[in-house]
């Protein structure tokens, strides 16, 4: 089974979450705070991530900024009601979900489910053979690899998580096609789980913000207002 990390200083939901995710088989790492989680995670990464974002020492927004230097590592945060600026921050910076305090355990339990699917599905697909998304992807500058997860623009490397590399192949799929954001959800996230328009558009802008790293001039992406979004026909 799956192994995942929970980075929290609240040592009664570094309880129950370790014991509602171990009776599912998973394997459970545990840290009280974001710096001595850092080392750990980057040194050996688990499947998924689940971070608190009020943490002592180094908070879940730090340890994610420095962990999205050398890692694509699925991340899940926990906030409160009242942060809803943490998550536009932390989609922003790469997260791939949110689920806020007090949350259910069935909930987080489908959240969990949801993006390790995603994790594992995408390469599985690729070697099988057996899917549009199997081969290697060539637009222009752009290289897609789904089944090592890897990215090039103009063969340089662009670090890219799950949710972010799934969106842009929907996209560079069929360059000039109109792609709603309901058709981008439903290509990045499983069916069960919802997820509003703000969350699309800010992968949206994380990818640009990445490939601009690369190449100053990046517009392959187009937004069309009220519609959607497009990939450039080259």
């Amino acid at each position: 089974m799956a192994t995942i990390a929970l980075v929290d200083d609240d040592q009664n939901i570094l309880t129950s979450v370790s014991i509602l995710l171990e009776n599912e088989g998973y394997n459970l790492r545990t840290y009280n705070d974001g710096a001595s989680a850092l080392s750990a995670l980057t040194a050996d990464p688990p499947d998924l991530a689940i971070f608190d974002i009020k943490m002592p020492r180094m908070d879940g927004m730090e340890l994610l900024r420095r962990l999205r230097q050398k890692s694509n590592l699925p991340v899940i945060f926990l906030t409160s009601k009242d942060e809803e600026i943490d998550e536009v921050l932390g989609l922003h910076m790469g997260a791939d979900d949110f689920i806020r305090k007090p949350f259910s355990q069935r909930l987080l339990l489908e959240r969990v489910r949801a993006i390790l699917r995603r994790s594992e599905t995408a390469p599985a697909a690729a070697a099988s053979g057996d899917d549009e998304t199997s081969s290697s992807l060539v637009r222009g500058s752009l290289s897609l690899d789904p089944l090592r997860h890897t990215c090039t623009w103009d063969g340089k490397p662009v670090t890219l998580t799950v949710t972010e590399f799934l969106i842009l192949q929907a996209l560079a799929q069929r360059p000039g096609y109109v792609k709603s954001r309901d058709q981008l959800m439903d290509a990045a996230y499983d069916d069960q789980i919802y997820v509003d328009d703000r969350t699309i558009d800010s992968h949206i802008k994380r990818l640009r913000k990445k490939f601009k790293v690369v190449d100053e001039d990046y517009d392959a992406i187009e937004t069309l207002y009220g519609v959607g979004y497009r990939y450039r026909e080259s």
